[in-house]
């Protein structure tokens, strides 16, 4: 059974994430972890303790908070019931980064699924979204982002950008492994070069063990030029092609991180019309562990 995590912060984007991933994983036997994190903003004031204060605040935010989560589960009831997923729900007064790795530990969480933009609907300063800090902060387990409208739709045609410079285990990349055989799709393999020249000897290695870990998916090698930046280039490819999903491996001087550097506000990882697959590189940060939590509330 997989572990999903889905953090929410009540608005419709998210909402468009989990009604993906509901679709997506319709078949197969899954828990999925509501989450949703307060931190209320204390305001100065000498005329009220600030701890009475501050426990007044903190019990309003929470139910609020479950409130809110019990009103997606209704929703999801109502439009996506299905015999193999059951869900739990967190409220926690937290930071969400921590508190989503605390139940990655906790739950060994297999996927998180995130939508792209907040509640507030603001165009953000791209290193300021929640979305950019779980990427960069969370390298425990895949993160799967879905884009503000974006509707569910089989994905046939996957895209895997990469420049052959690093070798990847199999292991690293079975998130796309899988999902490519459980809907038969088509993976494009896509190296974005800043000017022409031959692979080297290191990068013709690398594509021929990818070659042989997609033995037996439709797969194609795309050699295409940069576009101002590597989110660009990516845009206009996945555009072009009618793309599904955009997946990526996440490590040091790999395509997410520069693109997580570009100083451009509207980059594709977040802004893009497709899903984004962030897959961490293996064994950062040691095993999963799985122990249930006491203030979990299952739903069944």
């Amino acid at each position: 059974m997989k572990h999903i995590l889905l953090p929410t912060d009540f608005s419709e984007n998210s909402w468009n994430a989990i009604a993906y991933i509901l679709e997506l994983l319709k078949k197969e036997e899954c828990t999925f972890h509501l989450l949703n994190t307060y931190t209320p903003v204390i305001p100065n004031s000498r005329f009220m303790a600030s701890s009475f204060q501050g426990k007044v605040l903190e019990d309003g935010s929470k139910e609020n908070s479950l409130k809110g989560l019990k009103d997606i589960l209704a929703r999801i009831r109502k439009s996506y019931s299905n015999k193999y997923h059951t869900f739990k729900i967190k409220s926690s007064f937290n930071l969400l980064v921590e508190e989503i790795r605390n139940i990655i530990e906790e739950e060994g969480i297999d996927l998180i699924v995130t939508g792209t933009k907040g509640a507030s609907g603001i165009e953000e300063v791209f290193l300021g979204s929640n979305t950019v800090r779980i990427i960069k902060a969370i390298k425990e387990c895949p993160i799967l982002t879905i884009p503000k409208n974006f509707k569910y739709v089989r994905p046939q045609e996957i895209v895997f950008a990469t420049d052959f410079k690093r070798y990847y285990s199999k292991s690293e990349l079975t998130p796309l492994l899988e999902l490519a055989k459980s809907f038969k799709a088509t993976i494009r393999i896509v190296y974005v070069q800043d000017q022409i020249k031959a692979l080297t000897e290191i990068q013709q290695f690398n594509l021929n063990i990818l070659r042989k870990y997609f033995k037996g998916i439709d797969h194609y090698i795309h050699t295409v030029s940069e576009l101002n930046t590597v989110s660009k280039t990516l845009e206009v490819f996945a555009d072009e092609l009618d793309i599904h999903l955009l997946a990526m491996l996440n490590y040091q001087h790999s395509y997410m991180e520069r693109m997580t550097r570009e100083p451009v506000v509207k980059s594709l990882a977040f802004h893009t019309q497709v899903p984004l697959l962030v897959i961490p590189e293996l064994g950062m940060n040691g095993p999963k562990h799985s122990r249930p939590k006491k203030d979990l509330q299952l739903v069944k």
